[in-house]
């Protein structure tokens, strides 16, 4: 770790949030002298403290440590690149344009990697009035079902949950130039086509 980076990040984030050192330190319940210390890079946050600074100043223990940000390439919104993350704990589904660090419940999420659709997890498209209606036989019980049906195009992402107990069938509106993807509790994301 580098103390001075650090400290130049936790000065830069903490005007970012339009906080004096006062406040930073009355929130971490330290002397105010301590925040002065660490931003002019002549000491640094106890460890004890890290975890309650970073989620203060909005990043992550890992940034805060490194003394810098990433920032993401700009991907010009193209939603084809987009990434799935479920919680394994709370189920809770997450998505995000470019490369993140997502958590929850305490736990680093990693995105999802599609696979290509074997015959336990394959679907059938039908052509329905203005709609895709898709169909699929994977089982729906409690501890295998699939969580949810995602259809990707290059400006939207259009996404259903579902839920154990339901039967196997969703409907998108009909678009073009997407790909299709179901999500099995048990088994991941799978890449359904279209």
């Amino acid at each position: 770790m580098d103390q001075k980076k650090t400290g130049a990040l936790i000065r830069m984030l903490r005007q970012e949030k339009g906080l004096t050192q006062r406040q930073v330190a009355q929130a971490l319940a330290v002397d105010h002298r301590a925040v002065s210390k660490w931003e002019r890079g002549l000491g640094c946050p106890d460890v004890s403290l890290l975890g309650a600074l970073a989620g203060l100043l909005g990043v992550s223990v890992d940034q805060l440590l490194q003394g810098e940000l990433t920032a993401n390439d700009k991907d010009g919104g193209n939603m084809k690149r987009v990434k799935l993350y479920v919680c394994p704990v709370c189920g809770n589904l997450l998505t995000a344009t470019s490369p993140a660090e997502l958590s929850c419940c305490g736990r680093r999420l990693e995105p999802l990697v599609p696979q290509k659709a074997d015959a336990d997890h394959a679907c059938t498209v039908e052509e329905i009035e203005d709609d895709w209606y898709v169909t699929f036989s994977h089982p729906m019980e409690k501890d295998h079902y699939i969580r949810f049906a995602a259809y990707v195009s290059y400006d939207r992402i259009l996404l259903i949950k579902l839920y154990p107990e339901q039967g196997g069938e969703v409907r998108f509106p009909r678009m073009h130039g997407g790909t299709l993807y179901l999500c099995c509790s048990q088994h991941g994301l799978f890449a359904a086509g279209r």
